[in-house]
């Protein structure tokens, strides 16, 4: 398969890069390569037909200068690349998130995880947040959804902390196959994966809703994740800016949930909610 690679000048870099990746990832681009100077972003060419990068909010803001070059390629090592450049990372000195080949920290949970073109390494602030959520709840015991799961990497760490059973879905057929590797390898593979969208949730019932997606699938979709919320149920978003919090919390509120916790980094934020009155 054909490749464009994209390769792209930032400055300053932070945070820059992550809030780049994030918006790329959501429009087609499969995988990302941090350079000194910037980001290499790899999508199939055909796909590039029908990019439209004026959709990138952060190429128009004037506190960073954001330049780019595109490249044709005919075949990219992608497990060569991501081992390249992927570090291993600690979330609040209790949570590793690391590739094979790194050294275990002997922290008190330990996440070993190959993303290949699957979003979710544990690096993007939303996805880090997520961990941290997730860190201070007891969730032992119940019944967990991870809703555009990516790597798998927050249904593991719910399986880690004791969720009885946990459904992990994504729309990706990539990130699919991605969870099942890395849920398998963390030796998790009762971790219930699938691949679709919210569609599938009709009849499934959960007592905590973990959704790491972006903006406008969290408001066309949160109606059917309440839905599915068992009486005292929680659900944790993140995907989407501070500036689109009163939307979202908006929607949350007129369908029965109340924020609990907010957790922020560089811009980007992480709810928790609680079903109300129940």
């Amino acid at each position: 398969m054909i490749y464009l690679a994209y390769h792209f000048l930032i400055a300053p870099k932070k945070p820059a890069t992550e809030i780049l990746i994030a918006e790329l990832g959501q429009i087609g681009f499969e995988s990302f390569v941090e350079t000194e100077t910037g980001v290499v972003a790899y999508i199939p060419k055909e796909e590039a037909k029908h990019l439209d990068l004026t959709v990138i909010y952060i190429l128009q803001n004037p506190e960073f200068k954001i330049s780019y070059r595109i490249e044709e390629i005919s075949q990219v090592n992608w497990n060569i690349e991501w081992e390249k450049n992927f570090n291993p990372i600690q979330v609040d000195d209790l949570v590793s998130i690391r590739a094979p080949f790194h050294e275990n920290p002997q922290l008190e949970y330990d996440i070993v995880i190959e993303p290949k073109m699957s979003f979710g390494t544990g690096h993007h602030e939303t996805t880090h947040m997520m961990v941290q959520h997730l860190i201070s709840m007891d969730i032992a015991g119940l019944r967990v959804l991870d809703m555009g799961c990516g790597t798998g990497i927050l249904a593991i760490f719910a399986a880690m902390k004791g969720a009885k059973s946990i459904d992990a879905i994504d729309i990706d057929a990539w990130c699919y196959e991605n969870s099942i590797e890395n849920c398998e390898r963390n030796g998790y593979p009762s971790i219930n994966v699938f691949q679709g969208d919210a569609s599938m949730l009709i009849t499934q019932k959960y007592d905590l809703i973990i959704a790491n997606i972006n903006r406008n699938i969290l408001l066309n979709d949160l109606p059917v994740y309440v839905q599915c919320l068992n009486p005292g149920g929680q659900i944790l978003l993140s995907g989407f800016y501070r500036e689109d919090i009163p939307m979202l919390d908006g929607l949350a509120t007129d369908n029965g949930l109340k924020l609990q916790k907010t957790i922020e980094r560089n811009n980007w934020v992480a709810l928790k909610y609680l079903l109300k009155n129940s």
